[in-house]
């Protein structure tokens, strides 16, 4: 196999101070874990996360919150990370919460070259504070922005040298859009395999989108 497949030492050297890191993962769910130990291992800090949660506390993704590798979080919910809930309540970590539905559309108009959606979710409360709001055909709407980061993390059943992804049931989850909205697309896949062992029907993530796969 070669095509994207990447040593871990290549894919650590991606992380820098002050990245935007867009991961997958919905309540542990799905998490790339392999690419979070390159995170940690990377020694990169003031780090924004952007994603659905935190997960748990020293858990998936929640590890770099515990290690105190993140300024910011921006996703549609904290409550299952105690340590995320304590730092912003100490007022150590930034935090923007973003309805779930206006998340996933924020991140799919980041990875589709759109300037963003119009949604009435938070119209007329403190959420369209600073805000555009936008008139159509007589009716108002809040314009909320494309959401990208730096590099993305994504956890896949099975990628090919080409990155084609595969994921399983529910651990899909944000992971697709997640794949789309970044500069650069970092994978991890509980299997790896040969250019014809995916079914092209099968195929959820097209590999335009993935630049680089976490060798075994």
């Amino acid at each position: 196999m070669t095509g994207k497949f990447k040593s871990k030492d290549e894919i650590v050297a991606l992380f820098k101070d002050g990245q935007t890191i867009v991961h997958g993962g919905f309540a542990n769910h799905g998490a790339p874990n392999a690419l979070i130990d390159c995170v940690l291992e990377s020694g990169a800090r003031h780090l924004t996360l952007l994603g659905n949660d935190t997960g748990d506390a020293n858990e998936t993704i929640g590890r770099l919150i515990h290690e105190g590798r993140v300024d910011r979080v921006i996703g549609s919910h904290i409550g299952m990370n105690t340590e995320t809930v304590a730092l912003v309540a100490e007022g150590k970590i930034e935090v923007t919460l973003i309805p779930q539905g206006s998340l996933a559309e924020r991140m799919r108009c980041g990875g589709s070259g759109l300037g963003g959606v119009l949604t009435k979710t938070g119209l007329g409360t403190i959420a369209e504070t600073g805000k555009q709001i936008v008139e159509v055909n007589g009716e108002k709407w809040l314009l909320e922005t494309a959401l990208r980061g730096d590099v993305a993390l994504v956890r896949a059943r099975t990628a090919d040298p080409y990155g084609n992804l595969t994921y399983r049931g529910t651990s899909r989850n944000f992971n697709p859009l997640v794949a789309k909205a970044a500069a650069v697309t970092v994978v991890e896949a509980d299997s790896l395999v040969e250019l014809d062992e995916i079914e092209p029907d099968h195929i959820a993530t097209p590999g335009v989108f993935v630049d680089m796969i976490l060798a075994k």
